[in-house]
C-alpha cells in the first residue's frame, strides 16, 4: 500500500489541529490542510515534498479546502483505549454487532479521568494516558508513570531533518477520489515491534515492511503470509489493534528509522491502542477479539499424515503399523487422495478405494485413533457441484455476475453458502470423522463482489477468518467438539483453533522459518499451532527430520506430513527410535501440556512462546528468536539468566551463556528452577493415559518450593499446586 501514498496525482491532507473537542464525550474534530507532493531539485537530487495547496474544486463553494472531520475517543477498559478518525464528513454505520473480527461486544470503561488545557486534552487511567495535543495536532501515548511510548508525527518534525516525511495523512485520489489513511508514529532509538501474525522474517520488525495481505506465500521462508494480523506490540509498552480488513503496508523504521508508517487502503482510522507488559497486551487484545478455545485432549497426541493416503486399507496399514511399533499416536489424517479423483473436492470417499468408511472410522476409533480429512473452498470447473454453486450464485462474482476465477470460490459471506457448505462438513462428521483440514483461503478475489456488499478490498482479508468460523461451527455443532486444522487466518481466527505453518521446505531454512512463524503468530493472540515435521516439500533428509522432531514434539501440537516417506519405519530403524523417544516424551509430559493449553486459553497466551513473554524485564530476552518457552516453565535450548535443569538429564546450569551438549533427543530441553513438571506413564493414545499414575516431578537448584498446574479430562479448570 505505500506506493499510493507517493503518488503526484494524489491531494494530501495533513492532520493539523484539535478543531474542537468536548471533553464528556470524547468527541471533536481534527482540521485536516491540504497538500500536494512538489518536485525539488537540490543541485542533482530530485525529490518531493509536501506544499501548501488551494484546492480547484468545481464548484468551489461546495468544498472544503481544509476539511474539519471527526475524531472519537471510546474507553475500553483500563488498559484499552480505541481511537476513531474520520476522512469523511459522513460517519459509518456502527457494524460492530455484525463484525467477525470481534468476539462479543465491544466493552465500556468509565475509569479513565479527563483534563483540558488550552494546549491539549488528557485521560488518564491507572496504567497511562492518551492525549490530544490540540496545534500541531498530535496523539500522545503516556505510561503511568508519563513516560512517553509514543506520539504522532506532525509536518513540523521535519524542520529538523532533511527528509520530508509525510506525517499522519490520509490521500484523495486522483484516480478516483477515493481516500486512504496513513497514521504515522514516532519510532523510539531501541524500540522493538512484535506480531502482525505469522510472519516468517525477524521477529523483530522494525527495520522491516510488513504487507497485511493474506497471500499463499508457498512456504514459510519469504515475507509473504498465510495468516497476516493487524495487530502489533512494542518493547516500550503499547499495542496498537488496527480494527480494519483493508490491505495495509507496515513500514516500521524501513524507509525511516524513526517512524512507525501504516500505509492503510481504509478510509477510516479505527484502532485500539493497549497498554501494558506482553501478557497484558495479549490478554486485552484477545477480549476484543477473543481466546482461543480449549482443544480436546487427544489433539494434543501425535497426527500421522502424508499428502496422501488413498485408500481405507492404507490408512488401516498406518494406524496398525504405529501400534505395532508403539509410537504413541491419536490421529490418521487424509490428505487430498480420500476423494474420487485426486484433489476433486466432493465431500464422499472414492467408493472403490474406500469401500465402507464408516467401518473404518469405527475400526479406528477403537484402536484410538481420531480421523481428519483434507478439504478446500474452490471448485474446479469439473466438480460434480461447480453448476450449482454458480446456478445459485453461491460462489464470488465479479462486477459482470460472472466467475473472476476459472475456480468457483465459496463466498462465505453468503448464509446460503454457508449452510450449503457445512451440511456437507455435517455429513462427513456424523459418519465419524474427528476433524477437518482447513486447507486454501489465501485466494478470495480481490476484485470480487460478496454477499455482505463488499468488495474483495474489505472481503480478501475476512475470508480466512469466515472460511475458519464456519469450518469450525460445523465440526462443533456435529462432534460437540470443534477442531479444524487450518493454513489461513485473519484477526480473530484464533477462535476456530488449530492453524499450522504451511508448506515448509525441506531444510534448516524451512525449519528456522517454522519457528519464527509460529512465534509471531503466538504474539499475534494465537494460543494454538502446528508446523510439519521435517518440512513438506520434497521427503525429508534424515537428518533434519531428526532435528525437527523435538520442535515438532514440543509444539501444542504435532503432526508428521508431507512428500512421502513421513512414517518413520520407512526410513531406518535408528530413527524409528528417536521417533518414538519424542513422542512417548511428550505423551510423558501430557498433564503439563494439557494444563499449560487451558491456562493459555484461559489467558490468550500462546504456547510456542516467546522469551519475553514469560521475562520482559529481561533484555536479552527480547533478542532471542531461535529459542522459546513451551508454555511457562520449559524452555526449549538456553537461556541467558537463572537456573535452569537439564529435563533430559537433571544437570544444573548457572545463568550466563552456556556449552550444552544435546541429550538422547537432538535438542536442548531445560526446565525453569522451582517447576513442578505433571508426568504420566507414557501411553499409545491419549485415551489410555492412566491419569490415576500422575507424578509430580520436582526441578529445583536453590528454589525453596516448586510450582506447577494441572488440569486434568472433567476439570472445571486448571488448578496451582506447590511442592
Amino acid at each position: 500500500m505505500s506506493g499510493d501514498f507517493n503518488d503526484l496525482s494524489n491531494t494530501y491532507f495533513l492532520a493539523d489541529s484539535l478543531a474542537d473537542f468536548n471533553t464528556s464525550t470524547a468527541t471533536g474534530h481534527v482540521n485536516w490542510k491540504r497538500y500536494r507532493l512538489s518536485p525539488r531539485q537540490a543541485f542533482n537530487l530530485n525529490g518531493y515534498w509536501p506544499v501548501r495547496m488551494q484546492m480547484l474544486d468545481f464548484p468551489e463553494t461546495q468544498y472544503d479546502n481544509d476539511p474539519n472531520l471527526c475524531i472519537q475517543l471510546r474507553f475500553v477498559s483500563p488498559r484499552t483505549v480505541r481511537v476513531t478518525m474520520l476522512t469523511t464528513p459522513v460517519a459509518p454505520k456502527d457494524e460492530d454487532a455484525q463484525d467477525p473480527m470481534f468476539c462479543g461486544p465491544v466493552p465500556t470503561d468509565h475509569s479513565w479521568k479527563a483534563s483540558s488545557t488550552a494546549y491539549a486534552v488528557c485521560y488518564k487511567s491507572q496504567y497511562g494516558s492518551i492525549e490530544i495535543q490540540k496545534y500541531p495536532w498530535r496523539l500522545v501515548i503516556r505510561d503511568a508513570n508519563g513516560r512517553v511510548l509514543t506520539r504522532s508525527r506532525s509536518i513540523i518534525d521535519n524542520d529538523s531533518t532533511q527528509v520530508k516525511l509525510l506525517p499522519f495523512s490520509f490521500i484523495k485520489r486522483g484516480s478516483d477520489n477515493s481516500r486512504s489513511i496513513n497514521p504515522v508514529f514516532f519510532l523510539s532509538p531501541g524500540e522493538r515491534i512484535y506480531g502482525c501474525g505469522e510472519s516468517f522474517t525477524s521477529l523483530n520488525k522494525v527495520g522491516q515492511k510488513v504487507h497485511l495481505y493474506v497471500t499463499d506465500p508457498q512456504g514459510p521462508e519469504t515475507d509473504g503470509m498465510y495468516k497476516p494480523v493487524p495487530f502489533y506490540f512494542s518493547n516500550r509498552g503499547y499495542g496498537i489493534f488496527m480494527h480494519t480488513s483493508a490491505p495495509a503496508t507496515c513500514d516500521f523504521g524501513a524507509s525511516y528509522i524513526g517512524a512507525q508508517r501504516l500505509f492503510m487502503a481504509d478510509e477510516t482510522m479505527d484502532f485500539f491502542i493497549f497498554l501494558g507488559e506482553p501478557k497484558d497486551i495479549l490478554d486485552e487484545y484477545t477480549n476484543l477479539t477473543g481466546k482461543s478455545p480449549m482443544l480436546p485432549l487427544w489433539t494434543f497426541g501425535t497426527w500421522m499424515s502424508r499428502i496422501t493416503y488413498f485408500s481405507q486399507q492404507e490408512g488401516l496399514d498406518i494406524a496398525a503399523k504405529l501400534r505395532e511399533n508403539r509410537i504413541p499416536a491419536d490421529v490418521i489424517h487424509f490428505d487430498t487422495g480420500w476423494f474420487g479423483v485426486d484433489w476433486q473436492c466432493d465431500y464422499e470417499f472414492a467408493h472403490d478405494r474406500f469401500p465402507n468408511p464408516v467401518a473404518m472410522l469405527k475400526k479406528l476409533k477403537k484402536e484410538g485413533f481420531h480421523t481428519c480429512l483434507w478439504q478446500l473452498p474452490y471448485f474446479t470447473p469439473k466438480n460434480r457441484y461447480f453448476k450449482e454453486l454458480v446456478d445459485n450464485n453461491m460462489h464470488v462474482r465479479n462486477a459482470m455476475g460472472g466467475m473472476p476465477y476459472e475456480d468457483a470460490v465459496l463466498d462465505l459471506s453468503n448464509q446460503q453458502t454457508v449452510k450449503w457448505y457445512q451440511d456437507k462438513i455435517a455429513h462427513l462428521i456424523q459418519q465419524g470423522v474427528g476433524a477437518i483440514k482447513c486447507d486454501f483461503g489465501e485466494a478470495a478475489p480481490f476484485n470480487g463482489l460478496y454477499a455482505s456488499g463488499r468488495t474483495g478490498l474489505y472481503e480478501h482479508n475476512l475470508y480466512p477468518l469466515r472460511y475458519n468460523k464456519a469450518l469450525w461451527e460445523a465440526v462443533r455443532d456435529n462432534a460437540g467438539e470443534g477442531v479444524i486444522w487450518a493454513r489461513s487466518a485473519w484477526a480473530g481466527s484464533q477462535r476456530y483453533p488449530l492453524h499450522w505453518g504451511g508448506d515448509a521446505a525441506t531444510n534448516d531454512i524451512g525449519m528456522m522459518g517454522d519457528l519464527r512463524g509460529g512465534l509471531s503468530l503466538g504474539l499475534s493472540g494465537f494460543s494454538f499451532w502446528s508446523h510439519d515435521m521435517g518440512g513438506f516439500v520434497t521427503a525429508s533428509p534424515e537428518d533434519i527430520y531428526r532435528r525437527w522432531l523435538p520442535f515438532g514434539f514440543l509444539s501444542s501440537h504435532t503432526r508428521a506430513h508431507g512428500a512421502p516417506p513421513t512414517e518413520p519405519w520407512l526410513i531406518s530403524e535408528s530413527f524409528t527410535d528417536a521417533f518414538r523417544r519424542c513422542a512417548e516424551m511428550k505423551y510423558a509430559l501430557m498433564p503439563y501440556v494439557y494444563a499449560q493449553a487451558k491456562d493459555c486459553s484461559n489467558r490468550g497466551l500462546p504456547m510456542l512462546r516467546a522469551l519475553f513473554v514469560e521475562f520482559p524485564h529481561d533484555a536479552g530476552a527480547w533478542l532471542v528468536e531461535d529459542e522459546y518457552m513451551f508454555g511457562s516453565q520449559i524452555l526449549v535450548a538456553p537461556l541467558m539468566e537463572g537456573k535452569w535443569i537439564d529435563y533430559q538429564t537433571g544437570k544444573v546450569y548457572e545463568g550466563g551463556y552456556q556449552h550444552i551438549t544435546a541429550g538422547e533427543i537432538p535438542c536442548i530441553i531445560l526446565v525453569r528452577d522451582g517447576s513442578l513438571i505433571p508426568h504420566v506413564p507414557v501411553a499409545q493414545s491419549t485415551d489410555k493415559i492412566d491419569w490415576s499414575k500422575m507424578e509430580l516431578k520436582a526441578y529445583k537448584a536453590d528454589a525453596a518450593v516448586c510450582e506447577g498446574l494441572i488440569f486434568k479430562p472433567g476439570d472445571a479448570d486448571v488448578q496451582s499446586v506447590r511442592k
